[in-house]
């Protein structure tokens, strides 16, 4: 077998969100599973095509067991920035967005988060297309953020 970076019973943590591929049992593919900031603990080590290893990971607080690929995964000790939104998420400006006095995005304005950047100097920021801005993506902090539907919100 490849040369796995986890064992039986160690702890990791998921970097990318899980949606079902079509094999979880019992939901639709492309139903989420499990949010990326997760820890779980490795239950088995297998492999597919022969050249990925494929970890089932055990999600304790979610109640699912989850294949994951190495690389979705770190360490649960390793450094970890939580964000309060995910790619694709609906978002609204907080306040008014301006460069250099010119009003970009006004407060109330929708968008959607297009990248999470989790290592952006001062914290957490996204890259964001709103609707009033066709064509452009702009980077915001996450606290000039808020979610477009508070009842839908990732928190």
């Amino acid at each position: 077998m490849m040369n796995a970076r986890w064992d039986y019973g160690e702890a990791v943590r998921l970097i990318r969100n899980v949606r079902n591929d079509g094999t979880y049992p019992g939901m639709d593919p492309g139903d989420f599973l499990v949010r990326r900031g997760s820890v779980g603990y490795v239950v088995d080590v297998g492999t597919f095509l022969q050249d990925q290893v494929i970890y089932s990971v055990n999600f304790l607080d979610e109640g699912r067991i989850v294949g994951c690929r190495e690389e979705e995964l770190i360490g649960a000790d390793d450094p970890w920035t939580p964000s309060r939104f995910e790619f694709r998420d609906k978002v609204r400006a907080a306040r008014t967005l301006s460069v250099d006095g010119t009003v970009l995005v006004a407060t109330g304005d929708t968008g959607e988060v297009v990248k999470v950047l989790r290592d952006a100097p001062g914290g957490v920021a996204y890259h964001i297309h709103f609707d009033t801005l066709p064509g452009r993506v702009l980077q915001i902090p996450e606290p000039l953020l808020e979610a477009r539907d508070p009842a839908g919100a990732t928190e």
